[in-house]
């Protein structure tokens, strides 16, 4: 079954289709109908233009490329399964929540709540351009290459991989578990606080109060700009090329810098004994 050129505004427009190809469709209209394609499979979707609530719910095995879902396209895809997503822009609240099997690529993102409780996430080539508690509670990603600005990311989740990419965002990782970054910048305020089994790798860190409250933090080759009271109340392994600002109550670990501007340990509160702290120069 084959869907092109047409435009589609009506309630449930494609409900159900099966082993279909919806081509240089619009989705928009006076109608302002929901759900368009809502409980379909085996579908491919390309060169369309989606401007209408809720299009792409309880999707089993989708191709979508060469796609516009505007900001007015709420909640565009939920409860899917195996879908791939190339060369799209997404717009529009919660864009993607509760998915499994989702390949994201070449595409661009202005969706707060985006990519809410998914599992098994490929993303590379991805720029979300304002977002709001991105990655929440994201369980398995392996991502490449995301340019991302926002607020509050990748809190509540467990066992991703970042590599090559631009974090900026305040509160990022808190509560993770299992996370690695590697060769990337993460930038912001309070990072990664209460974060458990965390692991940067040449890495450039900047901002205030990063890395309290951690389990078993790793940071290898890292450099850390504008990081001043760092590693409170932390476990930590650290060896940081450059210059930390300072530190405050590690709980145990070793910390390794070429300079130090200053080290506050209270006493009362840790046990110096259990922190290594190595200022090179």
């Amino acid at each position: 079954m084959e869907y092109i050129n047409q435009t589609l505004d009506q309630e449930r427009a494609l409900y159900g289709i099966k082993n279909a190809l919806v081509d240089s469709c619009r989705f928009d209209g006076p109608a302002d109908g929901e759900s368009a394609l809502k409980e379909v499979s085996d579908i491919e979707v390309r060169n369309c233009f989606m401007n209408l609530r809720y299009p792409l719910w309880h999707v089993t095995n989708a191709k979508i490329s060469n796609t516009e879902l505007t900001e007015n396209c709420r909640a565009a895809l939920w409860y899917d399964k195996n879908i791939e997503i190339d060369s799209c822009r997404l717009g529009g609240i919660k864009a993607l929540r509760e998915c499994e099997n989702i390949s994201l690529k070449n595409s661009s993102v202005n969706s707060p709540e985006f990519i809410w409780k998914c599992h098994n996430m490929k993303i590379d080539n991805v720029t979300i351009e304002q977002s709001e508690y991105p990655f929440f509670e994201v369980e398995g990603a392996v991502i490449n290459n995301l340019s991302m600005k926002g607020k509050y990311s990748f809190q509540y989740c467990s066992n991703i991989e970042i590599e090559n990419s631009s974090l900026d965002t305040k509160d990022a990782f808190w509560h993770s578990k299992n996370v690695t970054v590697r060769n990337s910048l993460v930038k912001g305020e309070y990072l990664a606080w209460y974060s458990e089994n965390l692991t940067l790798i040449n890495c450039r860190i900047i901002g205030t109060q990063p890395f309290c409250y951690c389990k078993n933090l790793k940071l290898i080759d890292c450099t850390m700009e504008d990081c001043d009271l760092s590693f409170e109340r932390s476990e930590v392994e650290a060896d940081i090329k450059g210059s930390i600002d300072s530190i405050k109550n590690p709980i145990s670990g070793k910390i390794s810098a070429d300079s130090i501007g200053e080290i506050i340990i209270e006493d009362d509160i840790v046990d110096r004994n259990k922190t290594q702290i190595i200022c090179r120069n």
